[in-house]
């Protein structure tokens, strides 16, 4: 575990060696089920880039990753998520995996998966890293799960807390009491 705690740590929910372990498997199995195939990687930034980054290294076959940046999906500011980032390749006629680091509520999930479909990919898969069911609104088809996680504030391996823990290499539920305004 990384050497910097964040404050209100509580727990450790996913070691470091369960991550490299789970990942590994998800890499395996990706490349199975995508064998022969145009298979491209496309994550949210900022926190799925460092499972994104471990998952495509563990993925035995030639790849090419992409990029979104969106402004998530807030109940009570309106709802509506934004791209401030495009993919910078077309994916038309290719197989598509949307990396996530979590999918919780499913909202900005649903949003991107829609507006995806509508460039023509071959086949769309979601891989999520954490999976939150406990504060689904909106159902998400996800192929692919790295962890089923209760409904806590957690950081870690690219998960933050105002910008900062994403480097650590475990991932830590916090306090919720403190961290809640």
């Amino acid at each position: 575990m990384s050497a910097v705690m964040p404050p209100y740590f509580d727990h450790v929910v996913v070691d470091e060696a369960a991550i490299k372990a789970r990942v590994a498997e998800l890499g395996r199995q990706l490349a199975e089920d995508f064998a022969g195939e145009d298979l491209r990687l496309v994550t949210v930034l900022k926190g799925g880039l460092f499972f994104l980054s471990d998952l495509c290294r563990a993925i035995d076959m030639p790849l090419t990753i992409d990029f979104l940046a969106v402004t998530p999906y807030e109940q009570g500011r309106g709802g509506v998520v934004q791209v401030t980032k495009d993919l910078s390749d077309d994916i038309s006629g290719a197989s598509v995996v949307l990396v996530e680091d979590v999918v919780d509520t499913g909202l900005t999930v649903n949003y991107i998966l829609s507006m995806l479909k509508r460039r023509s990919p071959k086949r769309l898969e979601v891989c999520t890293f954490l999976d939150k069911p406990a504060r689904r609104i909106a159902a998400v088809p996800i192929a692919y799960t790295g962890f089923e996680i209760p409904d806590r504030f957690v950081v870690g391996y690219g998960l933050d807390l105002n910008g900062r823990y994403r480097n650590m290499s475990s991932i830590v539920a916090l306090d919720d009491a403190a961290i809640l305004p």
